[in-house]
């Protein structure tokens, strides 16, 4: 288990992320939530870069994860995910249970340079808040 102990490590997940756009940073994003954070990064990115999101729908749309991890591990999808789309998960053969809890906590600042703006986003799932100057 993940606890203190002479001779072992603590599992330790910090990794902010920063995303370039044009050879400059564009945005300055972070995820936490153990296990799930370099799931949550791809989440968050994907979301941006593939889907055209703007920081706070990426941090909103909802989210699934393979719990608990391993071998035996199955698709765990958050309640906000829509019955259409779990039917279609059903029909193509995915074992999957729905979460009780959300996953992560995210914060994103997107740097608008042509306003010369920042532009943040925090999770609903969990008190925060991003903040940038």
């Amino acid at each position: 288990p993940n606890c203190i102990a002479g001779g072992k490590r603590p599992l330790h997940t910090l990794i902010p992320g920063l995303m370039k756009t044009g050879g400059k940073v564009s945005h300055a994003f972070g995820v936490m939530g153990g296990q799930y954070q370099a799931c949550g990064h791809a989440h968050l990115v994907t979301n941006m870069v593939d889907y055209g999101m703007d920081v706070q729908s990426a941090i909103d749309f909802p989210r699934i994860f393979m719990e608990p991890h391993g071998i035996d591990a199955r698709l765990s999808v958050e309640r906000s995910i829509p019955q259409s789309t779990l039917d279609g998960l059903v029909a193509r053969g995915h074992d999957f249970f729905v979460a009780h809890d959300p996953w992560g906590g995210a914060q994103a600042i997107e740097i608008d340079r042509e306003r010369g703006i920042l532009i943040a986003g925090s999770e609903p799932r969990k008190d925060g808040c991003a903040l940038g100057y």
